[in-house]
Order: C-alpha cells, then sequence, then structure tokens
C-alpha cells in the first residue's frame, strides 16, 4: 500500500493544478444537485414490520383519516379566568373555525364537545387532523397555523403546539458548532507549530464535508432520510477530515525538519506513511457504518451509510487533494528551525511524550489494573441502560412542544403525553358481534392498574377497523408505561379467537417499538465489530495478540461512554451543565451507533500509534524502543487529533436537537477516553507486558492474510533535496519564505 501511495502522491504533485481544478469543479456539480434536486428530511424514526408501524399501515390503508397527522392546540386561560368563559369560548370557537378551512385539514375537534378541557377549566386541547400523514405536513402549513392561532395570544391565552406533526426538524451548523471548529484551529496551530499549516486541514475538510454532505442532500431526493443523518455525517466528516489531513501535514513538517529532505519527496513520503494509516483508519470507519446495514433496520441503515460516504470522500481528500496543496506550498510548508539531527536516529530525549511512554511503561501492570478498573467503574450505570425516544419533554424548555407537554400534564395527568392508540382490525369478526367484542376489551384496558381512562370505540366507516384511546397513568418516557404497552397486547389472543387482531400504535408505542428492534440487534452488531476489529488489524499489524488487545480496549471504550450517557441523560446528573430539559431513556440507536462510530474512531488512533511502534520494530527488532519511539513520535499528533474531535463532537452537545445533544455527548466523551486513557495509557502498557510476542503470528496464519504495508518498510531510499534553479545559479540567494 505503501508504495502504491508514494507513487500516487508523486503523479498529484506534479500534476497539483489540475488536481485541485478537479476537487473545485466536483464541488460545484454536487453543490448543483444537492441544491437543486434534495429531498425533504424525515423527523420520524420507524422501522417497517413492528407492531406500531403495522397498526399505522393498516390505518392508512383502510381508515386514512385516524393515520393523519395531528397538530394539538393546546390553550391556557388568563390568571384568574376560565376556558369556558362567554368571551374565551368565543375567541377559541372563532381559532378553531379558521384553522378548520386551512388546506389539508379533515377535522378540527371542539375541547368541550371531545371531554378535552381541564377539571378546572384553565386548560383545553384541540386536535388539528390533517389528510397527510405526519412527516408529509410541511413546515409552511405548521407556519400557517401558528399564525391562526394568534388572536388567542391576543385575548391573553397562552397557546402551545404538540401532537405527532410538530417533530422539530433537527439542523445543525449553529453557533455551538463554530466554537467547536475554532478549538479545533487553535489545536491544530498549536500542534504544527504554524498559521498556514493549521488552516490546510480545515480548508481541505471542509471541502470534504461540503462534497460529503451536498451529495446526501441529494440522495435524500431518491430515499427516505432523517435529519439526523445529516447533521451525523456533517459530524463525523468534519472531525475525520481535520484528524486525516493533520496525520499528514505532520508527518510531513516531521519530515522537512531535515534540510536534507526535499518537499515534493517529503509529500511523497507523508502520502506513503501517515496516509497508509488514514486510508486504513479510514476503511475502517466506512465499514464500521456501513455495517449498521446489518441491523435491518433503514433509517439507521441510511445514517450509517450517510456517514461512511462522507468519511471516504474525507479519506480521498487526504490522499488526493492535500498532496496537491502541499505541493502548491511547497517549500514554505518547512519548520523555520529545522531539529538537528540526533545520534539517537530521530529520538527527542527530553520530548514529553518519550517521558509519558516511559512513565506508562515502568509499571505496566499496575497501570493496566488501575486503567480497566476505572474504565470498569464508568461503565456501571450502563447497568440499568433503558433505550427509548425523546418525548416532548426533552425539546428544550422555551420550544413550543415542550411547553405543550407541561401544559397537558398539568391539565390532565403526565400519562396524557403517552396516549396509545389501540387498533383493532374486526372485519373477520361477525357484525353481530363486533359491538361486544370491542366493549370487553375496552373493559379490559380500563381495568388495567396504569390506565386512566379509554376513550369510546371510534369505527371506520365501514365498521371494519376501531380505533380506542388509552391514557396511561404514568409518562411516555416511564417504564411503566413500556409494561402497559406489553400488557395491552397480551389482550391479542383473545381478540384473534373472536376472529380480528389487536394492535398497539402511537408515538410511544412506535419508540418502544423501535427501542426493543435495536436492543436486539445490538449483541449481533458488536459482535460483527469486535470481529472486523480483530481481522482488520490482524491485517495491518500481522500480529494476533495487538488486534486482541484493541477489542478489548473499545469494548472498555464503549462501555465507559455507554455508562457517562446513562448518567448524565438516563439519570439526571450534570442536566443543567448540558441544559438536558427532562431525564428519560437513552436514544434508542445511540448504542449501536456509538459502537460502530467509536470502533472506525479508536480504530484511527490505534493504527496511527501502534504503526509507528510497528514500523520502529521492523528497523531494530527491539520492542521496549519501538513503544518509547512509537509513542513520541506519535504522542502529539494523536492528543491534538483527539483533543480536536472532542472540540468538534462536544460543540454539538448544545444543540438544542436531545437526539443530537446525547450523540455528541456520547462521541466527545467516547473519543476523549478512548485516546487518552487507552490509546495512550493502557495500549503502551500492555505492549510492555506482551514484548516481543505482540509481533508475533503463526505461521499459518501469516500466510492466509494479505501483506500490507502501511509503515513504508518497502519504500525507495529518500532522494536528497533539489536546490531550486535560482539558488544553483546564485547561492546567496534566499529560498523562498518558510512558515
Amino acid at each position: 500500500m505503501a508504495s502504491r501511495l508514494y507513487a500516487w502522491a508523486r503523479w498529484m504533485v506534479r500534476r497539483r493544478r489540475w488536481v485541485i481544478a478537479t476537487w473545485i469543479v466536483l464541488l460545484a456539480a454536487v453543490g448543483g444537485l444537492g441544491a437543486t434536486l434534495h429531498g425533504k428530511t424525515s423527523t420520524e424514526f420507524t422501522i417497517p414490520g413492528v407492531e406500531a408501524q403495522e397498526a399505522q399501515d393498516l390505518l392508512k390503508e383502510k381508515f386514512p383519516p385516524a393515520a393523519g397527522g395531528v397538530v394539538r392546540i393546546v390553550v391556557a386561560a388568563p390568571e384568574g379566568k376560565t376556558l369556558t368563559d362567554p368571551a374565551q369560548q368565543k375567541v377559541l370557537d372563532g381559532v378553531l373555525r379558521e384553522a378548520a378551512k386551512m388546506e389539508g385539514v379533515v377535522d378540527v375537534s371542539q375541547p368541550t364537545e371531545a371531554g378535552a378541557v381541564s377539571a378546572d377549566r384553565t386548560i383545553a386541547y384541540s386536535d388539528v387532523r390533517f389528510k397527510d400523514e405526519a412527516p408529509e405536513v410541511t413546515e409552511e402549513v405548521k407556519e400557517e397555523l401558528a399564525t391562526t392561532v394568534d388572536p388567542l395570544r391576543d385575548a391573553g391565552m397562552q397557546v402551545e403546539l404538540g401532537g405527532s406533526a410538530m417533530l422539530p426538524q433537527t439542523e445543525a451548523g449553529g453557533p455551538a458548532e463554530l466554537i467547536g471548529v475554532v478549538v479545533a484551529f487553535v489545536v491544530l496551530a498549536v500542534a504544527l507549530g504554524s498559521i498556514v499549516a493549521a488552516g490546510l486541514p480545515l480548508l481541505t475538510a471542509l471541502l470534504g464535508v461540503a462534497v460529503g454532505l451536498l451529495g446526501t442532500m441529494f440522495v435524500s431526493g431518491f430515499v427516505e432520510m432523517t435529519g439526523t443523518a445529516t447533521v451525523l455525517a456533517l459530524m463525523i466528516g468534519l472531525a475525520v477530515g481535520i484528524d486525516y489531513a493533520l496525520f499528514v501535514i505532520s508527518r510531513h513538517r516531521e519530515q522537512l525538519a531535515d534540510p536534507e529532505t526535499g518537499w515534493e519527496e517529503s509529500i511523497a513520503r507523508a502520502t506513503a506513511t501517515a496516509g497508509s494509516a488514514v486510508v486504513f483508519a479510514g476503511a475502517t470507519v466506512v465499514i464500521a457504518l456501513a455495517a449498521l446495514a446489518i441491523t435491518g433496520i433503514p433509517f439507521l441503515t441510511i445514517m450509517g451509510l450517510a456517514g461512511a460516504g462522507t468519511v471516504l470522500v474525507a479519506v480521498l481528500v487526504a490522499i488526493s487533494l492535500l498532496p496537491a496543496v502541499l505541493g502548491v506550498f511547497g517549500e514554505r510548508m518547512r519548520p523555520r528551525r529545522p531539529k538537528r539531527k540526533s545520534k539517537s536516529k530521530g529520538r527527542a530525549p527530553g520530548s514529553w511524550g518519550l517521558a509519558w511512554a516511559r512513565g506508562v511503561t515502568r509499571t505496566p501492570a499496575v497501570v493496566l489494573v488501575a486503567g480497566i478498573l476505572g474504565l470498569l467503574t464508568l461503565a456501571l450505570p450502563a447497568r440499568d441502560l433503558r433505550l427509548g425516544l425523546p418525548s416532548y419533554a426533552a425539546q428544550p424548555e422555551a420550544s413550543t412542544q415542550h411547553k405543550s407537554y407541561d401544559l397537558l400534564s398539568e391539565g390532565f395527568g403526565p400519562g396524557f403525553n403517552a396516549t396509545l392508540i389501540t387498533v383493532v382490525d374486526a372485519e373477520s369478526i361477525p357484525q353481530d358481534q363486533r359491538q361486544g367484542a370491542v366493549a370487553q376489551l375496552r373493559g379490559t384496558l380500563a381495568a388495567d392498574k396504569n390506565v386512566a381512562v379509554v376513550s369510546p370505540p371510534v369505527p371506520s366507516p365501514s365498521g371494519g377497523v376501531v380505533v380506542m384511546a388509552v391514557v396511561p397513568k404514568s409518562s411516555p418516557d416511564a417504564e411503566a408505561t413500556t409494561d402497559l404497552v406489553h400488557r395491552m397486547r397480551d389482550q391479542a389472543p383473545e381478540v384473534a379467537a373472536a376472529g380480528g387482531a389487536l394492535y398497539v400504535t402511537g408515538q410511544t408505542a412506535m419508540a418502544i417499538d423501535v427501542a426493543d428492534k435495536l436492543g436486539d440487534a445490538l449483541p449481533l452488531f458488536v459482535g460483527v465489530i469486535v470481529l472486523l476489529a480483530l481481522l482488520l488489524l490482524a491485517i495491518a499489524f500481522r500480529s494476533v495478540l495487538v488486534p486482541l488487545k484493541a477489542a478489548l480496549g473499545f469494548l472498555l471504550s464503549v462501555g465507559a461512554s455507554l455508562g457517562a450517557s446513562v448518567w448524565v441523560f438516563q439519570q439526571g446528573h450534570l442536566n443543567g451543565l448540558l441544559d438536558v430539559s427532562a431525564v428519560g431513556p437513552v436514544t434508542s440507536f445511540l448504542p449501536i451507533l456509538l459502537t460502530g462510530v467509536l470502533f472506525g474512531l479508536a480504530m484511527d488512533y490505534e493504527v496511527f500509534l501502534v504503526s509507528r511502534m510497528r514500523e520502529d520494530y521492523e528497523h531494530n527488532k527491539n520492542a521496549a524502543r519501538a513503544i518509547a519511539q512509537g509513542v513520541s513520535s506519535s504522542a502529539r499528533v494523536v492528543v491534538a487529533a483527539a483533543l480536536i474531535m472532542v472540540a468538534v463532537f462536544g460543540g454539538f452537545i448544545f444543540n438544542d436537537d436531545p437526539i443530537v445533544k446525547a450523540i455528541g455527548f456520547s462521541l466527545a466523551f467516547g473519543v476523549f477516553i478512548d485516546a487518552f486513557v487507552v490509546r495512550m495509557t493502557l495500549v503502551p502498557a500492555a505492549m510492555a507486558l506482551l514484548g516481543r510476542r505482540a509481533w508475533s503470528m503463526p505461521r499459518w496464519l501469516d500466510r492466509l492474510l494479505p501483506d500490507v504495508d502501511i509503515e513504508g518498510a518497502r519504500l525507495p531510499a529518500a532522494a536528497p533535496a533539489e536546490r531550486p534553479e535560482t539558488e544553483k545559479a546564485d547561492p546567496r540567494r534566499k529560498t523562498a519564505a518558510r512558515v
């Protein structure tokens, strides 16, 4: 691999203007397609085949009005008044009549007729039902409805909007995310010692992210995609794009510290060595994200493929556009004060990286045990992990969705926001028995200890489908509500005995079904990822023990990150600091997503760190020296890369969307733990205990696995630096300014 990348990079440098122009044209072409042919992103996380979705499909087919999206208008009377006062009632009736005239509205309920007024008559709600399903209700229609209810506000009432059609769009690119990019630039400037050199990774990463995101937008015109998928693509693409460029540029400047190394030769060698690590590490991220498809869950598959596509673009940028850009800067990328060659062949005895490596490997067993115990302690809260999807309680406190949730809880109890929809397919039940079967079912449901009320049955025009709303006593995120859904479904055999079928659906039931499906898929996915790690690292390092150690460290990182997520989002610690509106279950797809993404990112640092150890070991066959050299030569870059990822992911913690917030926190925490505790601490300690055995592999396995040279062991000898023609003519002439 290294030899091919060496030749590839020289080709890119010599045709740098064409390469840069090609990327600009590609950005313009993809940008045009993405801007003009993009589709609408979805706000719902659904899984075909689960019971809640089957019920929705049944309603859409046989009872379309009941399948439409709902915007719930929640109204609170002015202080000291009630909603049944004639003046308040008149304004409310007028607004509801105007709402009924809106395009796409099929029904608007009257609070007094539907029993939708609280006992103290201060809070009421009206459901505005649309003919389209919730995801299809446009933002323009919702904005029109928000304007329609303004007379209620003018009359002194509080008006908030909720319901299935009011799920907010997931967006990124706010001030908090920008702060992450600024922090990344500062880290790059310190790590590379140059403002110009620090700007290059940001420039190339932003171009790669733009291509990846605009391509994702173009694809959204043909497949259904959640808004979270585009945010994930931005989050991962930006982080790895900066890191991959940093790996190559830092190696390039390290080589240019030797005045005898020419800049073109250095670019080729940096691309061959650090670029090989980038290609290999990027491939693991791409494969891990694409492997989300094995869960069989469409929205998660699309999310993984969107992230994988952006990472693939980041890798291509690092090995094609970046060498070309470095070629444009040429001699100016050489550090101002070249390091003097030492007798120790590049070792820096006073470097903090070398001191860290020696400190960690002085008592490796103690370091290893202490680190593992610490990570297991962080993982302990994960024992109580509960999965779900955020309710409106998790939306920002200033949002209308959160306020509507609070008003409904105040007026009708906490379970009102968890309303479950019971759907009975009664077509096969004899007509003379339908009413009795439904009445018996309603009585059974109403007798449940966690049911507050069951609405009267609402049959379809043909009578073949009957719908009842069940209001629990517990909130949407409560474990008792999950138990209730399972008990309700236990009544299905009784309905089936009469010839019908029973389904339970609604936002709460859908969230429970998605969580169950994802929980079942998690063990298989983790197993596939661990096997993948063992195989890829065995190929990279011609070793059995190094992959085993890396996989175990990865599992510790995932466990610690999940434990921290449970501690914050489920148990409610640090809610004020992180602006978490309400505690609740951990986002259902977070464990799988975290496993896939963190695996790829963890392998980035593993490959970059251990490849430098392997490179030294190949030249000197001294295991102890290889550990010290590997950590010493890569510590600065690995620490900088980790800080950049933590900064980029951390910026998303302050996003208003609770799902994006949870993803940003778990990835930032996971990368921090994996880079600083696992890779920089436990890996050197474990390698010290293993010694030469770390690099051993059975001969039969060595013959089976392909030989991938990512350390550049078979590269040709470095060519001496060529002086510019002006220098040859006039030796006193100074070279170009350096950065």
